[in-house]
């Protein structure tokens, strides 16, 4: 399953994985205890394959960055979201050197490593492209 499925809730801890649509929003079910929730239309929901962070040059996309934790990693976990700040700077510095650090706060370090260990630890390590995307660019 690719990250087009997954989604951050706003005020809601986790990811979700989608389900299904439903009439005023949808379903989908939390990879941390597997509870499901209806979302309505009303909620900020990002999806993983949608979000990117800043650096001088360009926007990398999450799945980069979740591949380049993958590779130094050696597809093992990240280090804990709740490293103090000085920590998870460097962390992050060695993943995405060029990243603009007057955009990118602590607090999006702290999600992106927190999803990237959640997604691991479900066996959600396929961060490549999908399939029919790859082959629209190629066209």
């Amino acid at each position: 399953m690719g990250l087009d499925k997954i989604l951050a809730i706003s005020g809601k801890p986790g990811l979700y994985e989608l389900k299904t649509q439903t009439r005023s929003g949808f379903l989908a079910e939390s990879l941390l205890d597997g509870k499901k929730i209806s979302v309505s239309i009303r909620h900020n929901v990002s999806i993983l394959s949608e979000i990117a962070i800043y650096t001088f040059t360009e926007e990398v996309p999450l799945r980069d960055i979740f591949k380049k934790i993958q590779d130094k990693e050696n597809g093992e976990q990240a280090i804990s979201h709740k490293e103090p700040k000085n920590k998870l700077e460097a962390y992050f510095s060695e993943v995405l050197p060029d990243y603009d650090e007057d955009r990118v706060y602590t607090s999006d370090m702290k999600k992106v490593i927190q999803w990237y260990n959640i997604l691991q630890s479900k066996g959600m390590t396929d961060f490549s492209e999908p399939e029919d995307k790859a082959s629209d660019e190629e066209e």
